[in-house]
């Protein structure tokens, strides 16, 4: 019999994030997008681990600490938020909508592509 393995996660919006961003216990902010699409814009604080580096890299992040993934519309962060459940990380979170919702609604000084 095989473990039911953790597929769901908790959604945020852009603006719970900066509230938080703004709050005390901040988050981590994970970017997941590869590396040009960072060169265009990015979240200020953000830590960057593209995806497919992410089996590799994953211990760098603490399970302990509130993160939220984001990437550049929520897909590939919503994978990413299943991996890191499966290996344990309970305090994960997916940017609803990704960097296209955060420059909608927080930066629009952010570029677009």
């Amino acid at each position: 019999m095989s473990e039911q393995m953790p597929t769901s996660f908790t959604q945020i919006d852009p603006k719970e994030l900066k509230s938080k961003l703004n709050g005390t216990g901040k988050p981590l902010v994970v970017d997941v997008r590869e590396a040009h699409e960072v060169a265009i814009c990015k979240i200020d604080g953000s830590v960057h681990i593209p995806l497919g580096e992410l089996p590799q890299r994953y211990q760098e992040l603490d399970p302990e600490q509130d993160m939220v993934i984001h990437c550049k519309m929520g897909g590939r962060s919503a994978q990413a938020c299943v991996f890191l459940k499966q290996q344990g990380f309970e305090r994960v979170a997916n940017l609803n909508g990704g960097i296209v919702a955060w420059r909608e609604q927080i930066d629009p000084s952010l570029n677009l592509y």
